[in-house]
């Protein structure tokens, strides 16, 4: 039914909140979920948030990776990498291991880097103790 172009270095999306759905409380799962309608409350997701250009998500945010190109309002915790695509607008605070905000998106709050899970602690330079 539906063919996956096997070149595009996708993941499958597995849960999918579509244009004009909207949804009210706290969203859990695993996979890749990709959000293009409303979302409120909270979203504590095991693997990776994608938020398409017309998705728009009034929660917090808690995944592996997330990708931003709607709009979101509120605090953005990933374990891995947040990249905000030019498209992208994001009031609130985040924390992330990496952090990616491409020319054009709109950030407006702080940022922390935390570790990836899974790397060795940096040792200390010489004669900092």
């Amino acid at each position: 039914m539906f063919k996956r172009d096997p070149d595009a270095g996708l993941e499958r999306v597995e849960t999918i909140i579509g244009r004009g759905a909207h949804l009210n409380g706290s969203l859990t799962g695993t996979g890749t979920l990709r959000i293009d309608g409303r979302v409120e409350g909270q979203v504590v997701h095991r693997g990776d948030v994608v938020v398409g250009e017309t998705g728009l998500v009034e929660a917090s945010i808690q995944a592996r990776n997330v990708t931003v190109a709607g709009e979101v309002r509120g605090s953005v915790e990933a374990e891995g990498k947040l990249e905000l695509i030019s498209t992208a607008k994001l009031t609130g605070d985040v924390k992330a291991a990496a952090l990616v905000v491409n020319d054009g998106a709109y950030f407006q709050g702080s940022s922390a880097m935390s570790r990836a899970e899974g790397k060795a602690a940096r040792p200390a330079p010489a004669g900092t103790e």
